[in-house]
Order: structure tokens, then sequence, then C-alpha cells
């Protein structure tokens, strides 16, 4: 089971942890982007975490979606809609819900990934965050019916996620901001496949902690 306390963790490593990669991912948008992602994901986390002490002691979808609202209406450029969609349905799939188990896990990512599919229109191969998640969510679905734990699962799903983030250097760019540099986008790796990665492993790290 992971519980409402965890996810809230969880939250509070990722605006760690985008903190602490701001550059690194404005870095990796300066050379396909507008070299801005980092500085607005670091910026949506901090709105995020003005938020999350009046929802804190709120079932676990009220706590996604209200992360979803505050990353939408903070974060400039594509990153806001994309992972303010991502927290969002990952919200609305684990509504009124205190504690998740494995399946209630593979539905918020199943979900999260659909959502940003939806709203970005973007498939496996565009070079875009969606080359970091699916595989991921696949991995961890995977995982869960062949009777791995929760720990084990998500490690498998980092690990797919770190190999699609890196699977996105060879790739031709075919959405947002990279995609208008062609063949130049070749070489570079996808910053939103790079702070889906950090924001799975952010996850994987606080539930691996003992209780």
């Amino acid at each position: 089971m992971v519980t409402r306390d965890q996810i809230v963790a969880w939250l509070k490593t990722v605006a760690q942890v985008l903190e602490e990669n701001k550059d690194y991912l404005t870095q990796l948008d300066a050379a396909i982007g507008d070299a801005d992602h980092g500085i607005n994901m670091d910026r949506g986390f901090k709105k995020v975490m003005s938020q999350l002490p009046g929802v804190e002691d709120k079932d676990i979808g009220s706590i996604l979606k209200t992360t979803g609202m505050a990353l939408i209406s903070s974060v400039g450029g594509a990153g806001g809609p994309l992972y303010g969609t991502l927290f969002m349905r990952a919200g609305m799939a684990v509504d009124g819900k205190y504690e998740l188990t494995d399946e209630d896990l593979a539905a918020l990512l199943q979900a999260a990934v659909d959502g940003v599919v939806q709203r970005g229109r973007a498939q496996l191969g565009d070079k875009t965050m969606v080359d970091a998640l699916t595989p991921a969510t696949e991995a961890f679905k995977q995982a869960i019916g062949e009777g791995a734990d929760t720990i084990e699962a998500l490690r498998r799903a980092v690990d797919a996620a770190e190999q699609g983030m890196k699977d996105t250097i060879p790739m031709l760019a075919k959405k947002g901001r990279a995609s208008y540099l062609g063949e130049r986008s070749i070489g570079h790796q996808d910053p939103g496949a790079t702070s889906s990665y950090l924001i799975l492993k952010a996850l994987l790290d606080v539930i691996s902690q003992p209780q």
C-alpha cells in the first residue's frame, strides 16, 4: 500500500529534485526548446508547495488534482497544460482514496499517460515526455502482473523511464518547439522525458524508505 503521507512526501521530494535539477533541465531545453523547462517546472512545484498545506489532510485524489491545478496556473509553455493534465488525471483515477494498492497505482499511471497523450497529441517516438512515461507505465503493469511487490514494480518502471529518456537522444522531434529544428533536434535528450523520469524516480525513492 502507498499511503497519503507517502504521496505528500513524494510531491515535496519532486519539488526538491526539480529545484536541484533546474539548471540541468534548462540546459537540455536550451538545445531544442525555449531554455525555460527547468525554470518553469521549479516555479510550478514551488506553487504546489504553497498550496499543499491546505490539502494535506484530504484524500490522495484531491491532493493530486490540486497539484495539477497549481501547475496549470503557474507553469509557462506546453509544460503547464501537460504536467497539469498528468496530475489532474492521476488524481481523478484515485479520487477519494487515502491509500493506494498496486492496481490503484497502475490505474493512476495509466490515467496520467492517457491524459498527456490526449492533451499533447504525442505518440511514442515523437521525442517527448510520452517516451519516458509510456514504457514506465507498461513496465509497472507487467511487473505487478508477474507478482512483483510495489517497490520492485516501481523500480522496473523507473528503469524503463530512464531508458525511454535516453532513447529520445537519437530521435527526430515531431512535437513542440523542438520539432521546428528538424534534423538539428537529433542528438539531444528531451527535457520533458527527463523531468518525467525525475518525477517517477522521486516516487520510488520515497516509497523505498522504511516507514
